[in-house]
């Protein structure tokens, strides 16, 4: 068999073939068309061997194999909705026009098909045909027997032949779309306004990341793609709404593993005159909805246990408390910062000499305590050093009013009571930045809150009290949907520079690139 661009070739000369017989292999459009699953629905259960006569119906879809058995062939297409076979004869195509039809298709072309639906003798499904119409000619083949790419930069740099040739990963997809609906139309019923704010600024605040940066040719200076959505939809507050969310990409310049990515999308609200408590009550009506979405891109059993999952009340422990307990650490809050670098280390984080206090207490929390939570779990009131955006706790010393909800090893959701105090919020905001270090300025290695000076002068306007969340869409899409990696939850991402060549040079062979990131 020819493979490369030999096949390639192969295909282009069937498509000018089709040229040939007065018909453009590439047509505008296929009018009145129905989804493969409406036929077969219409036909499902009537007896073998009998059609809907008299009825005429239009379907488009990718090929997938071409079986031909003499004056017959069966052609199976697949659509967003599944899958119908073509039952294509001689006595209805012409013999011209079946031998034309059989000649210049191949797997991976797109099709339209006139005809009437029937139950072939075994059974099937199927559109007996009397017209078929090239709509789109695939100069790649796609991957043998449909089974889809394996290696995994090839699935993210070929998205859309991971798509097509795996119906299940299509699947998790939609899914996404409908948890997104959900989320919105759940935030609307409690009313929140939906509101989009800048992805560009001077300073990226909000968030424990690096920003990427990029030059704003007309103001002639650097900006920030933004790393969080919190700051701006605070002023937001302050200006006079009273309960906002919005959806969006934020972007961090830090690696891409299973549970995060560079680019990512966030949902966050704000909520005038609420706290944290509040807020918690409206996480688990969120996720609990969230849950319920998801059963239907679930097996039955998967969707009842997520059901069950998210139904609340859920557990709640204290962050200081479980740290202890799971590290054998008595007072570790109260260790000095250089001691708390030392165990940071010696449980192989990544840290940096400048690192804050309150950073290195979030990696020991990491390694000793997020992955024991399985089931949804809130962790509650944080060290004030951890979270310079949040209000002190009311009770306990040293503690911010602060959650975070984790499940199955994972963080879904960050919430505070929100500091609106302006004094307070700048003395916190330059409390952790790191010293300087040497002709450069502040360690360049360090994450830091960085300091928004405007974010400061519009809390001296007067926010209301407030609480707030933000939650990564993607890692919500990979819990509800039992995703193992934010590789299966995001449609596009970064990956290495393509290698030189065609990306897939015959059947069953996927991307030539190296192993996945």
């Amino acid at each position: 068999m020819p493979t490369g661009n030999a096949l390639t070739e192969e295909r282009r000369h069937k498509r000018e073939k089709w040229r040939e017989g007065g018909d453009e292999p590439y047509p505008h459009g296929f009018p009145g068309r129905v989804s493969l699953a409406s036929v077969r629905a219409e036909v499902a259960g009537r007896e073998p061997g009998s059609e809907l006569a008299g009825t005429l119906r239009r379907v488009a879809g990718r090929v997938l194999t071409i079986r031909q058995h003499g004056k017959t062939a069966f052609v199976p297409l697949r659509d967003q909705s599944g899958e119908l076979q073509l039952f294509l004869r001689v006595d209805d195509l012409g013999e011209a026009g079946y031998q034309r039809t059989l000649d210049t298709l191949d797997p991976g072309d797109l099709v339209g098909a006139e005809g009437v639906p029937v139950v072939t003798r075994r059974g099937e499904p199927s559109l007996r045909a009397c017209s078929v119409k090239l709509l789109a000619k695939a100069l790649r083949p796609p991957p043998e027997k449909w089974h889809g790419l394996v290696d995994t930069e090839a699935r993210l740099r070929q998205r859309y032949v991971d798509l097509l040739s795996s119906p299940e990963v299509l699947r998790s997809f939609e899914g996404r779309s409908a948890l997104l609906a959900e989320m919105r139309r759940l935030l609307s019923a409690e009313g929140f306004l939906e509101v989009e704010t800048p992805v560009l600024g001077r300073v990226a605040s909000g968030g424990l990341a690096h920003p990427f940066v990029t030059h704003y040719r007309f103001l002639e200076e650097d900006f920030r793609l933004r790393v969080a959505l919190e700051l701006p939809l605070k002023r937001l507050l302050v200006g006079g709404f009273e309960k906002v969310f919005e959806i969006g990409k934020v972007f961090r310049n830090e690696d891409l593993d299973a549970d995060h990515s560079p680019e990512f999308t966030m949902m966050e609200l704000y909520w005038a005159y609420a706290d944290y408590g509040d807020v918690r009550g409206l996480v688990e009506r969120l996720t609990q909805a969230l849950a319920r979405a998801a059963a239907p891109y679930l097996p039955k059993e998967e969707a009842e246990q997520r059901v069950r999952d998210f139904t609340p009340p859920y557990a709640t422990v204290d962050y200081v408390e479980r740290l202890e307990k799971e590290s054998g650490i008595s007072g570790i809050v109260e260790l000095p910062r250089e001691r708390l670098l030392e165990l940071a280390r010696g449980v192989g984080a990544k840290v940096y000499a400048s690192m804050s206090h309150g950073a290195a207490l979030d990696k020991l929390f990491g390694h000793y305590v997020e992955s024991r939570f399985e089931r949804p779990t809130f962790v509650l009131d944080y060290p004030l050093e951890t979270t310079p955006l949040a209000k002190r706790h009311r009770s306990k010393p040293g503690r911010v009013e602060r959650f975070e909800l984790f499940y199955r090893g994972i963080e879904l959701g960050n919430a505070y009571t929100e500091l609106n105090d302006p004094d307070d919020q700048e003395a916190r905001f330059r409390e952790q930045l790191p010293p300087p270090s040497g002709p450069g300025g502040a360690d360049a290695q360090e994450e830091t809150y960085a300091y928004d000076e405007d974010f400061v002068e519009a809390l001296r306007y007067g926010m209301p009290p407030a609480g707030g969340l933000g939650m990564g869409v993607d890692r919500l899409v990979m819990a509800m949907l039992g995703l193992s990696s934010i590789k299966d939850a995001i449609l596009f991402l970064p990956t290495r520079a393509r290698p030189t060549g065609p990306s897939i040079e015959g059947p069953g062979r996927g991307d030539a690139g190296g192993a996945g990131p």
